[in-house]
């Protein structure tokens, strides 16, 4: 079962979404390696190559997040974001 969506109204470019499925398929493919019984020096340097993948995403998700959706909520004093930010930031750096 899906989580409904909230509309917070944040739109990412096809860039996101596609850097997203390519290391969605990239670890797909290493599932595939671990089936097979492929060496372990291999699948670790390819857990490697997704976790960069996933990393660089969410940069992209912090510098879109702090561009838009920060410089506005301090326009307008809403203190909300800036504590949502940093439970997220403290979620996404452990």
């Amino acid at each position: 079962m899906r989580e409904e969506k909230k509309d917070t109204g944040t739109k990412y470019d096809k860039s996101m979404v596609n850097r997203l499925a390519r290391a969605t398929g990239h670890l797909k493919s290493i599932r595939g390696m671990v089936e097979d019984g492929r060496d372990c020096s291999e699948v670790l340097i390819q857990l490697a190559a997704v976790r960069s993948a996933v990393n660089g995403a969410g940069k992209e998700v912090l510098k879109h997040y702090m561009d838009e959706c920060i410089e506005e909520a301090l326009e307008k004093g809403d203190t909300e974001s800036l504590k949502r930010l940093n439970k997220a930031l403290d979620s996404f750096l452990k």
